[in-house]
């Protein structure tokens, strides 16, 4: 036998209001960066989930996405990349060694600014002078 009473005194069962439009579309460039703070040391991603309003799930799977290369994660300050070396001298005029290390000279053209480095620069200096260009460019 159903009870139809109105009697406010007595619990009602829960109801739920559904106000969404359906599912969140998600921009790639958003799901790269959130997947790129998950890959961080330390990161929880339940916890990244919940601070970017979204479900752990979601950030296992664009995880997975970015391991496979099909999203491409944003470049960190930190990450040392690779451009291709082209040269302007014939082959066998590069392999065959210089009689002084004054003539060898490196010349980077990156973003409109030009760097030339000659001599035998260590791997120090030659990274200090990326960083700074980088950093002056904004790249």
């Amino acid at each position: 036998m159903d009870d139809h009473s109105d009697d406010i005194r007595r619990p009602s069962p829960r109801i739920e209001v559904y106000t969404g439009a359906g599912r969140k579309r998600w921009p790639d460039d958003l799901k790269a960066q959130i997947a790129a703070e998950s890959f961080e040391a330390g990161a929880i991603v339940t916890d990244i989930a919940r601070r970017h309003g979204c479900r752990p799930q979601q950030v296992h799977d664009w995880r997975r996405r970015a391991r496979s290369g099909q999203l491409v994660l944003p470049a960190s300050a930190d990450t040392v990349t690779f451009v291709p070396l082209v040269s302007e001298t014939s082959p066998s005029a590069a392999a065959a060694p210089s009689g002084s290390s004054e003539a060898a000279a490196v010349t980077v053209e990156f973003l409109g600014a030009r760097v030339e480095v000659r001599g035998t620069p260590g791997l120090a200096v030659l990274s200090d002078v990326f960083v700074a260009l980088r950093r002056t460019r904004s790249c």
